[in-house]
């Protein structure tokens, strides 16, 4: 059930309702709307003893703060409590009785908070829009240990979004001379497989705040045009999300350290191919 305390909501069941609630009301569904759609995408909770009554907790209090607690809800919210069904649950998972009373105590008060009208509606929150720190095709250089340059190429920029990303996939440039657009071009793609590591290939989502500290450790020197268009909500190419300028440089550092110990033949993964279109690839 995911519980860490007696107040209604002190269980991830009934944050992610709530929460979710929240995000679609912000992005302007009205609240008949979301908890129809709440309903419908949440069948394992509503069918599980244990879980279902947060369920109806969260959606009920974010219907209360919304001003539009529906008759229906309140009522099954009212039998939950008036029958002891929580509390049944709480002693069928062998809480401890000093927790049941406070539940019961908390569940006596949460219904009748739902019987008094919210004095104000909760306001629909305007969503703070982020821009990308790096543009589409931009070629990053950044200097390593060892004194040489790395590189690191920006292959998706997404603008006017909730967390500004910046798709940027690491390359294994490690040379003395500043690296050059050709150089990005006919790069490889970093590939991890020090320590347990599994061929894992460095392309990743930057959220813009991660970089934004780390900006001026990273120097453009030029711009390549990316024919390919990528979707943060795309998850079957298996990129990751949250990556940092120190992972990046640190992950890099550490597979050429690993490389240069085992003298072995690696995988390569060459940066073209997330550049060009597979049609322009293949054509003869």
């Amino acid at each position: 059930m995911g519980t860490w305390g007696t107040a209604i909501s002190s269980n991830d069941t009934y944050a992610d309702i709530y929460n979710e609630f929240f995000t679609l009301y912000d992005d302007g569904f009205d609240v008949e709307e979301i908890s129809k759609k709440l309903i419908s995408d949440n069948y394992e909770i509503l069918n599980d003893t244990e879980d279902s009554n947060n369920f109806w907790f969260a959606l009920a209090k974010a219907q209360w703060d919304c001003g539009q607690l529906e008759k229906e809800l309140f009522e099954r919210i009212k039998t939950i409590i008036e029958t002891d069904r929580d509390i049944e649950v709480w002693r069928s998972l062998e809480a401890d009785e000093k927790d049941i009373k406070k539940r019961k105590i908390i569940l006596d008060k949460f219904l009748e908070s739902l019987q008094t009208e919210k004095p104000k509606a909760r306001p629909r929150k305007k969503k703070i829009l982020w821009q990308p720190i790096f543009e589409k095709g931009d070629c990053l250089t950044f200097v390593l240990e060892n004194g040489n340059y790395g590189g690191a190429l920006v292959i998706e920029s997404i603008k006017d979004s909730e967390y500004g990303l910046n798709l940027i996939a690491t390359t294994k440039i490690n040379q003395i001379k500043k690296p050059t657009i050709t150089d990005f071009e006919k790069s490889n793609v970093l590939i991890l497989n020090y320590d347990s590591w599994k061929n894992k290939a460095e392309i990743g989502w930057y959220y813009q705040k991660s970089i934004k500290y780390n900006q001026d450790k990273l120097e453009l020197v030029g711009q390549i045009q990316i024919e390919i268009k990528y979707d943060p909500n795309d998850h079957s190419k298996g990129f990751y999300f949250g990556g940092s300028f120190e992972k990046m440089k640190e992950g890099l550092e550490l597979q050429l350290e690993y490389e240069n110990s085992n003298q072995l033949k690696y995988d390569t993964l060459k940066m073209k191919q997330f550049i060009e279109s597979k049609n322009k690839r293949f054509r003869w």
